[in-house]
């Protein structure tokens, strides 16, 4: 099948505070286009402040999807992703409108945008990820991120050790198949796409967009972030929970549980969000397809910016 005859789907992506939303409201306005997200975090309702949700004002009127739609104690995994995320663009077709993928978990874009199949492994009472997570609440998620570190480096790199179900997941399928569950990611990469796609990259100078994600922290900080953790520690979510043991949550139930003061904790989730987003960008430089912009360099034009994408949006067919 040629790609003009394949469904259109663009991709917005790059590390996180670095411009994705700004710039995904006004090219959504100037295609009518409505916007998926692909993030594993501001799927939960509750979890506004530390996951710099998207506001209704800031939607300026463009639907979104994957926002908000499910409770923190929820699974949310790349399989749950890929199957709503398909919904949606099912719906969007239907009205006339493209769809728009937008944010900074690159193994959710992946999945979607290579229809990568995934092996369900053995059922949540496997004997051997359950001893995983014991090993995980025992010793600590480092220490269970760094049995991955050492059979599988590249999965490890991608996967942060706090998402303890993911990191056993990876170490689940390697104990299963004795094959790398980073080399399975890989192989399924190699499918050609359904889409007739477009994956830009968003990226700035690392000493800018550090500069960004610390004034973000900042702002988190002055909009309510304790008190917004707080009051989801009283409606009873732990920090077992993967949605609690996101950046910003988890740091700040440790400060409410007397381990770090508040400067430490804000110290703490400004350096984990900057590793994180380090992290981001080796995952995307190794994506094939991407189309890099550099929005520094542009001055965070935002009317350049589009310009640019919608550019290369025409080249390509999609609309």
């Amino acid at each position: 099948m040629e790609n003009k005859d394949k469904q259109p789907l663009i991709i917005i992506s790059g590390p996180t505070a670095v411009g994705k939303t700004s710039s995904s409201i006004k090219l959504a306005k100037a295609i009518n286009g409505s916007i998926i997200s692909a993030d594993s975090m501001q799927v939960y309702k509750g979890m506004d402040i530390g996951t710099a949700k998207i506001t209704k004002e800031e939607m300026e009127g463009v639907k979104h999807y994957l926002i908000d739609c499910l409770d923190p104690k929820d699974e949310f995994n790349v399989m749950v992703f890929k199957e709503m995320a398909l919904k949606a663009i099912e719906e969007i077709r239907h009205e006339g409108k493209i769809p728009i993928v937008v944010g900074g978990t690159g193994f959710y874009v992946q999945a979607l945008l290579y229809d990568v199949e995934f092996t369900k492994t053995e059922d949540d009472n496997s004997e051997y990820r359950n001893s995983l997570y014991e090993y995980a609440k025992t010793y600590g998620n480092e220490a269970l991120h760094a049995k991955l570190d050492e059979v599988d480096k590249e999965s490890a790199a991608s996967i942060h050790a706090n998402n303890v179900k993911r990191v056993a997941r990876a170490l689940e399928y390697f104990h299963q198949t004795g094959e790398l569950f980073s080399k399975h990611n890989e192989t399924q990469k190699q499918r050609t796409s359904p889409f007739n796609y477009v994956y830009f990259v968003l990226n700035d100078d690392r000493d800018a967009l550090y500069e960004r994600i610390d004034k973000r922290v900042d702002k988190m900080f002055l909009d309510g972030l304790v008190s917004e953790v707080e009051k989801l520690a009283k409606m009873g979510y732990t920090k077992d929970l993967v949605s609690m043991q996101g950046i910003g949550y988890k740091e700040i139930l440790d400060y409410l549980d007397g381990k770090y003061s508040l400067e430490e904790a804000k110290e703490i989730i400004k350096r984990d969000t900057r590793r994180f987003a380090k992290r981001q960008l080796t995952w995307f430089r190794r994506e094939k397809d991407c189309l890099w912009v550099d929005i520094g360099k542009l001055d965070y034009d935002f009317s350049r910016i589009i310009d640019f994408m919608m550019l290369e949006i025409k080249n390509r067919e999609l609309i």
